[in-house]
C-alpha cells in the first residue's frame, strides 16, 4: 500500500461526520435500559461477580462456574465499570467501542486500497448494513469478536497487499502482520472463532501462487517471519490460557475447576461445532441472512457481482483477498449443523470494504436508486400499519403484548411511535424522490435506530430487563430477610441487587426446590423462596403465595416455608419446561 495524499478540508469534515452519526446511532438507548436477555445478563451478570469477589480468572454465573464463554467480554465490562462505575453504561461501553473501533478499521481499509472517498463508502455501508447496527447496539460477545477478526483483518491486509517496488521487491509490513496474528489470538479468547481471520492467507497464497501483482512476495529467507504470526496469535491465547490452566491446576481438589476447563476448550468449540446440539438448521441458512439481515447493504450485490468478477479477472488482489475470506467464512460456518444468524457477522466488515471501490459507479444507476427507496418505502409502510393496527383494531394479541411488558394504556407510547417512525421513513421517500434516494435510505434507517434507542427501548426496560419483577420483589423483603433463588434466570440475580442464595443454575429444577426448602427450613421466619411457577410443582399453596406476575415468558412467586405443602417435594417431570431448558447457551 503506498502512502496517502494528504485529506483535503472537505474530505476531514465527511470523515469527521460519518464518525458523529456512527457515534449518536450506535450509541442510542445507552443508559437508559439495563441487559436484556437471552445472552446480556449472564455477561453482565459475570462481570460484576468478578468486581465483586476479585476473582477475574474464572466466570461465575452465581454460585456455579460459567463456561460456555471465554471471559474477554466480562473483562471489558468489568472493566468498563471500574472506568465508568454505572453499569447501564458499562455493559454497553464494549459494544460501542467495538463497533467504532471496526467502522474506523474498515474505513482505513478503504482509503489505504482506492481512497478515501471508497473508505466512506465502506464505513458508511457496514454503518447501514441492519445486523450491524442491531448487534452494535446489544451487550453481546459478537460486536467485540467482530472487532478483533476486523483488526487481524486489517492487520493482515495491511502486509499482505504490498505492490511491487521499481527493483521487484516488496514493501512489507511485518509488524503489522504480527499484530493481526495477535488479535486473531484475542479473538480466540473472546469467543472461540478469532482464528477465521487467518483464513485470509488462503487467497492471499492463492494470488502469490499465480503471481499475482500487488501482493507481497512470499521470500525464501522470511519463513520464520511468517512463523511469528503463529507465535503471536499463541501468545495472545495464552494471556488467559497459561493462568487459567495453571490455577485450574492448583485447585485440582474442586471437580468444578476440571470441569470448567473441558467444557471451555473441547465442549463448547470443537464439540459444538462438530456435533451441535442448538440451532440446527440445513446449509442454506444463511443465503437468507445474506440478503435480508444486511440490507440495505445488500441491494448492491446485482452491480457489484459482475464488477468482482471483472476485477478477479484482471487480477485484482485487492478485491480477492477480502472477498474470498468471506467465502470461506460463509463455507465454515455451513459446514456445521449448528447456525445463528450472527455467527457470519464477522463476514460483513470486509464484504462492504469489497463493496465500496464501485458504489460510485453504482449510485447513479437507477435500478439501485429505485431499490433504495422502495426498500424505506416498504418499512415505513410496515411500520405505519403495524403502529396503526394496534393502536385502533382493538386486536386481543395486541392487548396480549401490552399486558405481559406492563405497557401503560395498551401500549400507546410504542404504537405512536412506529406510526411516527413510519410517516417519517414514507415523508423521506415522497420528498426525496429517485433523485436522492441515497439520503432517503441513509435518513429512513438513521430514524429507525434514533427512534428505537430513545423512545422503544424506555418504554420496554421494565419487563425486558425484569428490572419491575426484582423491584417487586425487594418490596416484599423486610429488613433482615434472605431470598433463596429456584428456577432463576441471570436478570433474576443482576437486578436483585441485594444478595441472594442460590442453589445452582444449571441443576434440574427439582433439585434445586429440594435443596431450596432444606435451606428455608433452618429459618422460616426470615427466608424467602422466590420461584418460577413450572417448577413448584403442586406442592406450593398459591393461596399462601404471592403472585409476581408474568415477565421474561415465565410466570414467577415468592413465598415462606408456610405456603410449602407438608411433605411434597416436585419430580423431574418440572424440569421439562415448554421453553426449553433456560440454562442453555444459545
Amino acid at each position: 500500500m503506498s502512502a496517502l495524499p494528504k485529506a483535503s478540508p472537505e474530505e476531514r469534515r465527511r470523515f469527521w461526520l460519518l464518525l458523529l452519526i456512527a457515534l449518536l446511532i450506535l450509541g442510542a438507548g445507552i443508559g437508559l435500559r439495563d441487559p436484556w436477555p437471552s445472552d446480556e445478563p449472564r455477561f453482565t451478570l459475570a462481570a460484576k461477580q468478578m468486581v465483586e469477589s476479585g476473582d477475574w480468572l474464572f466466570p461465575h454465573r452465581g454460585s456455579e462456574l460459567y463456561a460456555d464463554k471465554p471471559p474477554m467480554l466480562m473483562w471489558s465490562e468489568a472493566a468498563s465499570f471500574e472506568l465508568v462505575r454505572w453499569w447501564r453504561l458499562a455493559f454497553m461501553l464494549p459494544s460501542l467501542l467495538a463497533g467504532l473501533g471496526t467502522l474506523l478499521l474498515v474505513y482505513d481499509l478503504g482509503r489505504r486500497l482506492w481512497n478515501r472517498r471508497a473508505g466512506l463508502y465502506a464505513a458508511g455501508g457496514l454503518l447501514l448494513a441492519f445486523q450491524f447496527v442491531y448487534q452494535s447496539q446489544r451487550a453481546q460477545i459478537d460486536p467485540l469478536v467482530v472487532f478483533f477478526i476486523t483488526a487481524a483483518n486489517w492487520g493482515l491486509l495491511r502486509h499482505l497487499l504490498a505492490p511491487p517496488n521499481p527493483d521487484g521487491t516488496s514493501t512489507t509490513h511485518w509488524p503489522l502482520y504480527w499484530l493481526g496474528c495477535f488479535c486473531a489470538g484475542l479473538g480466540v479468547i473472546t469467543k472461540g472463532v478469532g482464528f477465521l481471520a487467518l483464513l485470509m492467507l488462503v487467497p492471499y497464497a492463492w494470488a502469490a501462487w499465480r503471481g499475482w501483482d500487488g501482493v507481497v512476495r512470499p521470500g525464501r529467507g522470511a519463513w520464520w517471519r511468517w512463523l511469528l504470526g503463529l507465535a503471536a496469535a499463541l501468545a495472545a491465547i495464552a494471556l488467559w490460557l497459561v493462568p487459567m490452566l495453571l490455577t485450574a491446576q492448583a485447585r485440582d481438589g474442586n471437580p468444578a475447576y476440571a470441569a470448567y476447563v473441558n467444557d471451555i476448550l473441547f465442549h463448547q468449540t470443537a464439540k459444538r461445532y462438530a456435533n451441535a446440539w442448538h440451532h440446527l438448521h440445513p446449509w442454506w441458512y444463511y443465503i437468507p441472512i445474506l440478503l435480508f439481515s444486511w440490507l440495505p447493504l445488500s441491494l448492491l450485490y446485482p452491480g457489484c457481482l459482475p464488477r468482482w468478477w471483472q476485477r478477479i479477472k484482471a487480477r485484482d488482489a485487492r478485491v480477492l483477498l477480502p472477498l474470498g475470506w468471506v467465502v470461506l467464512v460463509l463455507l465454515f460456518f455451513s459446514a456445521s449443523a449448528g447456525k445463528r444468524d450472527v455467527y457470519i457477522l464477522p463476514a460483513l466488515p470486509m464484504l462492504a470494504l469489497a463493496c465500496a471501490p464501485f458504489v460510485d459507479e453504482l449510485l447513479p444507476k437507477r435500478w439501485l436508486r429505485v431499490a433504495g427507496l422502495a426498500f424505506i418505502a416498504v418499512l415505513g409502510a410496515a411500520m405505519l400499519g403495524l403502529g396503526g393496527y394496534a393502536l385502533w383494531s382493538h386486536a386481543p394479541k395486541v392487548a396480549q403484548f401490552a399486558a405481559e411488558r406492563d405497557l401503560a394504556h395498551g401500549g400507546a407510547a410504542l404504537w405512536w411511535m412506529c406510526v411516527l417512525l413510519g410517516a417519517v421513513q414514507l415523508l423521506l421517500v415522497a420528498t426525496l424522490r429517485v433523485r436522492r434516494a441515497g439520503w432517503a435510505v441513509c435518513g429512513g434507517m438513521a430514524a429507525l435506530w434514533l427512534a428505537w434507542g430513545f423512545w422503544a427501548v424506555p418504554l420496554l426496560n421494565p419487563s425486558s430487563s425484569s428490572s419491575a419483577l426484582m423491584a417487586d420483589v425487594r418490596g416484599h423483603l423486610a429488613p433482615g430477610d434472605q431470598l433463596g433463588l429456584v428456577a432463576w434466570t441471570e436478570q433474576n440475580l443482576l437486578m436483585l441487587d441485594r444478595p441472594a442464595t442460590d442453589f445452582g443454575f444449571k441443576q434440574p429444577f427439582h433439585t434445586q426446590f429440594a435443596r431450596a426448602v432444606q435451606w428455608q427450613a433452618q429459618s422460616p421466619a426470615t427466608r424467602w423462596l422466590f420461584v418460577q411457577q413450572a417448577a413448584m410443582g403442586d406442592c406450593v399453596d398459591r393461596g399462601k403465595a404471592i403472585s409476581l406476575g408474568h415477565a421474561n415468558q415465565r410466570e414467577w412467586w415468592m413465598f415462606k416455608a408456610d405456603a410449602l405443602v407438608p411433605g411434597c417435594l416436585p419430580d423431574a417431570k418440572v424440569d421439562e419446561l415448554p421453553d426449553g431448558d433456560p440454562g442453555a447457551e444459545p
